[in-house]
């Protein structure tokens, strides 16, 4: 892997919920589109690869190891230099980031752009 890999769900999923079958939208995951839409050369930096709404989520899992499914979630490559100050998990080797405020911190301090609010 060269690049980030930023996992997303897809928007306009099919979810069974307690009000019945539906359409819905990760909220975090729209954050990241909004983020990526401000900020459009980041877009060219991270690879995004999309998950279904049902577990395990294998793109995650295979590379993150079980019970890592979270999106949105980035997936650092291997031996790069996490900015100081920046908390990652980590599975199988790879350090990542599984919340949209996270992820706008890292891109923060890696590309200068504003942080979220409230971070």
């Amino acid at each position: 892997m060269q690049k980030p890999i930023l996992f997303l769900l897809a928007p306009g999923f099919e979810a069974n919920t307690d009000l019945g079958n539906r359409r819905e939208y990760c909220p975090e995951c729209a954050e990241m589109w909004g983020v990526l839409s401000y900020f459009p050369a980041i877009k060219e930096t991270v690879e995004i690869r999309y998950e279904t709404i049902t577990h395990p989520r294998t793109g995650l899992v295979d590379l993150l190891g079980p019970g890592n499914h979270n999106c949105p979630t980035l997936v650092l490559p291997k031996g790069i230099d996490i900015p100081e100050g920046l908390v990652v998990q980590t599975g199988n080797g790879y350090c990542y980031l599984a919340n949209a405020r996270d992820i706008g911190i890292y891109f923060a301090k890696i590309y200068g752009t504003p942080v979220p609010r409230g971070s």
